[in-house]
């Protein structure tokens, strides 16, 4: 397989002499990154396989859960405060206009415009003890450009399909807060870096119903500024401020007002996330404050108004829920104040939590109140075509293409192709690919029968994924454990279904084994299923002929029913009753092969009844 791995790097971009230069190399996806990354699970419950609850079942109940809490919620926020909800055809006689605008901090070592460290670690470090001159704004400072940081901002705007400007510069955006001690934030309002991009939402994005299989929504500009300070409440009057935060390289993507539905806006900053994560251009995501929303909310009269209207501003929406909610709680206020008569008013709005209602911040600043004007003290950022080219062509595959290629090359449900990539920021994704290499090495060696090469591998790879997806992650809800590639190696896990698809052990042992390792056994497969006596003991044709005929004795009516009124899912029944019967000696697909014969049916056929 093409590597479907996402891009790792052992360290931030250190800084570079010359924008020409070439960028870092990419790493190769192999099993050895997994050696040492992280240390061994050490757990005091021991469980057996039979006690986990599948995480199918988990993530189906979780689904339900949140539909039913969904429902429940918007019922209440209907009528929360005095609120009126917005019924469907007062909602018809409006359309809704949303433009996002997201920052995020970039991954790099330094500083925007100081060779001060700003490492991950200075989040919950000791306040104010990485900050250079100019990030307190001392009288003298001057600011300088660190290149390194220009990589990361790359590598999002062309994952974002945006046109790289050979020349762009920066820009002051005057405000008066404690935050920017400067009196104004640097940044590229008038000549950003990178313009013109784009995303492509699917529907198995999450995308509102309306907007149909697909909908592509502009990216008008990306452009490099400066973080601000972290401020700090202290109730019921102070605040303090950290200024480590201060100059920390961020991009703000800005995208056109295309958006039509909450449910699609939300659906967009999470792709936008997952994108930017994916290339590693980024520190963290929303979890962890490392990615924030803007959203700008009109509505206009259907059919009736040409331009956009009055749009307002809602700041600093920290989760991908917070987005939509924000937006319908906006949304739902401006048709009420249009419906009543009234104008809307530009403005900046805020949003909280759990509100039906967005409450105002201030009034709307625009260019003039900004004070926008060209940085003197920094000249033009130029760009070379050949660091472009380089960078393009290095970058990983990107999330669309690989849960592309995990359907149609590997032969997994687009369910679990976009489950297994976005679980564990990649990680469960890796441990995949090396477990199916493993096993893909297993089957090469082997003197049985097999499918031919590419109907094995797919059948393997399917294999491969329900047991990374679902009996691990069945494990790891029972535990409450977060996922590790070291907590059962791949090569236990390969040679688990190695020896399952040979036919040496049946699926409950299996499932065993797997829970054996994930809770810390540290025999090999071989010497747990032989010290255990595990193996299979195979059973002669005639052994499965004669428990088949005494289970359709021991049930004539199942049989009845299966021959004479064609109820052939029951069948599944006669199956568990040999399986039982046979105390692991029964291998379920000779179980079922014998049942249709000595039942009279035709041995090909798969009945779902």
């Amino acid at each position: 397989m093409k590597s479907v791995k996402k891009l790792k790097s052992s360290g931030r971009d250190g800084n570079s002499d010359e924008m020409t230069s070439k960028p870092e190399s990419l790493p190769k996806t192999t099993c050895d990154l997994y050696v040492d990354r992280y240390t061994s699970r050490l757990l005091q419950t021991q469980v057996t396989a039979e006690h986990h609850i599948p995480f199918r079942k988990l993530l189906k109940d979780e689904i339900r859960k949140k539909r039913e809490d969904k429902r429940q919620d918007g019922r209440a926020r209907s009528f929360e405060n005095g609120t009126k909800p917005v019924g469907d055809g007062l909602l018809d006689r409006w359309q809704l206009t949303v433009g996002l605008e997201i920052h995020a901090q970039l991954n790099t070592e330094y500083k925007l415009f100081s060779r001060e460290s700003y490492v991950l670690t200075s989040l919950n470090g000791q306040p104010n003890t990485q900050v250079a001159p100019f990030d307190f704004a001392l009288p003298g400072s001057q600011p300088k450009f660190q290149k390194s940081t220009l990589l990361p901002a790359l590598r999002a705007a062309l994952a974002l399909k945006c046109h790289i400007q050979n020349e762009s510069r920066f820009d002051r955006k005057h405000y008066f807060y404690a935050d920017q001690p400067a009196g104004y934030q640097i940044t590229q309002y008038y000549h950003p870096f990178a313009t013109n991009g784009s995303i492509t939402l699917n529907d198995h994005d999450g995308i509102a119903l309306e907007d149909g299989e697909y909908v592509e929504i502009g990216i008008k500009q990306v452009q490099l500024e400066q973080d601000t300070a972290k401020t700090v409440l202290q109730p019921p009057a102070e605040a303090l401020l950290d200024f480590n935060r201060v100059g920390h390289p961020l991009v703000e993507i800005i995208t056109l007002p295309q958006i039509r539905h909450p449910q699609t806006a939300a659906a967009c900053v999470k792709k936008i996330q997952a994108l930017l994560q994916a290339v590693n251009a980024v520190t963290t995501g929303m979890e962890l404050g490392g990615l924030r929303a803007d959203v700008n909310v009109s509505v206009r009269r259907r059919g009736v108004d040409t331009a956009l209207g009055q749009r307002t501003e809602i700041k600093n929406l920290s989760s991908i829920k917070a987005v939509e909610d924000a937006i319908i709680a906006e949304r739902n206020r401006q048709v009420h104040v249009l419906e009543s008569g009234g104008n809307i008013k530009g403005e900046t709005r805020g949003w909280t939590v759990g509100a039906s209602d967005t409450v105002k911040l201030r009034g709307k600043e625009g260019e003039v109140d900004y004070r926008y004007m060209p940085d003197p003290d920094l000249g033009p950022l130029v760009i070379g075509n050949d660091l472009v080219g380089t960078i393009a062509a290095q970058l990983p595959q990107l999330p669309d293409q690989t849960i592309g290629e995990l359907v149609a090359q590997h032969g997994l449900t687009l369910k679990d192709a976009k489950t297994l990539v976005a679980l564990d920021e990649g990680e469960r994704l890796d441990y995949y690919d090396c477990v199916r290499q493993e096993l893909t090495t297993f089957r090469t060696q082997s003197t049985q029968p097999t499918d031919t090469v590419e109907e094995g591998n797919k059948k393997s790879d399917v294999t491969v994924a329900n047991w990374v997806l679902h009996e691990i992650g069945g494990l790891l809800n029972t535990s409450s454990s977060a996922f590790s590639p070291n907590t059962v190696p791949a090569k236990d896990l390969a040679t688990i279904l190695h020896y399952l698809s040979q036919n040496r052990i049946t699926g409950r042992t299996a499932k065993q084994l797997l829970a054996k390792k994930f809770y810390s056994d540290t025999r090999t497969i071989h010497h747990i299923i032989s010290e255990e006596n595990l193996w299979l003991r195979q059973m002669s044709d005639e052994e499965y002929v004669a428990m088949a005929r005494e289970v359709i004795e021991g049930n004539p009516e199942v049989a009845r029913q299966i021959r004479e009124k064609a109820e052939y899912g029951k069948l599944g029944f006669l199956m568990g009753k040999m399986m039982r019967k046979g105390e692991g000696r029964v291998v379920a697909r000779k179980a079922e092969a014998t049942l249709k014969e000595v039942l009279g049916l035709p041995l090909g056929f798969r009945g779902k009844n």
